[in-house]
């Protein structure tokens, strides 16, 4: 059985792709520091607490666990943050990755699938974006995520290290037998804002702009379950495994969906009425980011199943009301 080392495994994504190893056969090793994961989501192999930019420890950590692959998920996210604090993004992206992937190198740990983003495109309004979409991203957030491909590609030339870089749209949902969801501190992601806001955890959802080119005034995005997001990332391990050569895939499903869309979704799942607010827009959002994913269908043979709008609100609302979010 062999072991995958999973950075940000006790975050929303990671806990969940910690699952589908074990699922499909491997031992994930979470690696994480905890800053915005949380203990209680390692619920699928061993845990390792420690900064990605403490080389001494993660070369403690490989030596110890000898893995195959690496799946690095942990990372800063917030556009916001990220507007606001460059450097922070610059440190904590792009130097803790470097050190990562430095210590894989020397362990000889050669096989690395990333979780970048679609925000590394930047502003493309009315294109359904595909990997070859010229990448401008506007924020640190995106331009970390950019320089880290890039550092990927130069230590391929350099050290053999094969990759598949996954940039992926908005992710939502949860586990649906409910053993992990999504929990952020703090929240900032639209759907769980939903959830709150109807259970009234918090007194309403604020809309961040309603000014935009879009028929309702809205951003526009393409949601994916992170269960189908976690899919591919093990179909991507097992390309690198079968030999095949570096790769990047778009993870979307082609369609958008507004933010005043998905309130109308989760009224319809939750039976509850959804408080809002309106507020204005926040610095860095795009209008409208849709994918094109027909390399990942193609290739990997991705298919999401359970990224409609309304399978995903369930799906997190489920494990919302589970009792797991108050641990």
């Amino acid at each position: 059985m062999e072991t995958i080392l999973v950075t940000g495994g006790a975050g929303y994504i990671g806990s969940h792709a910690c699952k589908a190893l074990k699922a499909a056969g491997y031992t994930p090793v979470t690696y994480d520091n905890l800053l915005t994961g949380w203990r209680d989501a390692v619920k699928f192999g061993p845990f390792e607490e420690g900064d990605l930019a403490d080389r001494a420890r993660l070369d403690e950590v490989f030596a110890s666990h000898r893995p195959a692959g690496v799946m690095h998920f942990a990372a800063l996210s917030q556009v916001g943050e990220a507007m606001a604090e460059p450097g922070r993004y610059w440190r904590g992206n792009v130097c803790a990755s470097l050190t990562l992937i430095e210590a894989a190198v020397a362990a000889g740990c050669l096989d690395f699938v990333f979780s970048s983003t679609c925000a590394t495109y930047g502003e493309h309004d009315n294109v359904v974006l595909d990997e070859s979409t010229p990448q401008l991203p506007l924020n640190a957030y995106g331009a970390s995520k950019r320089a880290i491909e890039d550092m990927l590609h130069d230590f391929e030339a350099a050290h053999g290290l094969r990759h598949v870089i996954f940039r992926y749209f908005n992710v939502a949902g949860a586990d649906p037998e409910a053993e992990v969801g999504e929990f952020h501190r703090p929240e900032t992601h639209l759907v769980p804002l939903l959830l709150d806001a109807v259970t009234g955890r918090r007194p309403a959802l604020t809309i961040h702009g309603t000014d935009y080119d879009t028929p309702d005034g809205t951003c526009i995005r393409d949601y994916v379950h992170v269960s189908d997001l976690v899919d591919a990332h093990v179909l991507g391990l097992g390309w690198l495994e079968q030999g095949k050569g570096s790769r990047v895939f778009n993870l979307g499903t082609g369609s958008g969906f507004s933010v005043r869309e998905m309130i109308d979704h989760a009224r319809e799942v939750t039976g509850r009425a959804v408080p809002v607010m309106t507020g204005p827009r926040r610095g860095g959002d795009c209008t409208r980011l849709v994918s094109g994913s027909q390399r990942a269908e193609h290739e990997l043979g991705w298919v999401p199943r359970r990224s409609d709008p309304g399978q995903m609100i369930a799906d997190a609302w489920r494990w919302h009301q589970s009792g797991h979010y108050e641990s």
